[in-house]
């Protein structure tokens, strides 16, 4: 299986995904992009996947869809040109066996899709970060982010957009002195000079550094505490603090 980023708006990434006879779109939010990669590769899509309604993983899904007659799986309506609505579970789609995951949190009703070891996760997790909480609750982003760290460590984790310098300063100003992060702020300097990705991360990557996943960590903890003294030691506390403290983060 390859994937292959298409970048599109300031930061989103559309996937395509193309494995013997698949070629998918995944959060196609824009049309122009995705026609410009297939005429480039020559190779036209069989299928469009929709983590969730936002314009900019949608906005291209009605054009695609009619213009190859291809269908297009997600969870409900609220997917334009929808065909396959999707629940938690095991598909085959094109041949490929998809685990789907309901992380609601982002929105009500955000999906994750799995593919073997890649996981295309949308905005719910992103490298040394998280999707803002749009329609769903803290306590329903923190249980959808603890089942995306209970994968396997060596998952690669495909997220919807390039935020990972943004995280890693808010990350590093949470730890300063956490070397990994040192590390992963300088890699991804790196990569973003040389215009490359700073994706795919790892599953065990997030845990080992993104704070969002590290709720319970006794560093975490303190610095969320530091900035709020009233917030109480919980993890359901702690990470509605951060999740708060990143939104208004400069």
């Amino acid at each position: 299986m390859d994937i292959h980023f298409i970048p599109a708006f300031t930061d989103n990434y559309i996937y395509a995904v193309t494995a013997d006879a698949a070629c998918w779109i995944i959060d196609p939010g824009t049309a122009e992009p995705v026609l410009r990669w297939i005429q480039q590769h020559r190779c036209p899509p069989t299928a469009i996947l929709c983590t969730h309604h936002h314009a900019d993983h949608v906005g291209g899904v009605a054009a695609l869809a009619a213009q190859f007659k291809i269908p297009v799986y997600g969870a409900n309506t609220r997917i334009p040109a929808l065909t396959h609505p999707l629940e938690e579970g095991k598909y085959d789609i094109d041949g490929l066996p998809v685990t789907i995951m309901e992380l609601p949190g982002h929105t009500r009703d955000h999906l994750a899709f799995r593919v073997d070891h890649h996981l295309f996760c949308g905005d719910t997790l992103f490298a040394a970060g998280c999707g803002r909480l749009f329609e769903g609750t803290p306590a329903q982003m923190l249980h959808s982010l603890d089942r995306l760290a209970a994968l396997p460590q060596a998952t690669q984790v495909y997220c919807a957009h390039e935020y990972t310098l943004s995280n890693l300063r808010f990350a590093r100003h949470l730890e300063p002195d956490h070397p990994l992060l040192r590390d992963r702020q300088q890699q991804a300097e790196r990569q973003i000079l040389a215009g490359q990705p700073t994706l795919p991360s790892t599953i065990g990557l997030e845990r080992a550094s993104n704070p969002f996943l590290r709720v319970r960590e006794p560093s975490v903890i303190a610095a969320a505490q530091a900035h709020d003294p009233g917030v109480p030691n919980d993890p359901l506390s702690i990470f509605t603090a951060l999740r708060s403290w990143k939104d208004r983060f400069q």
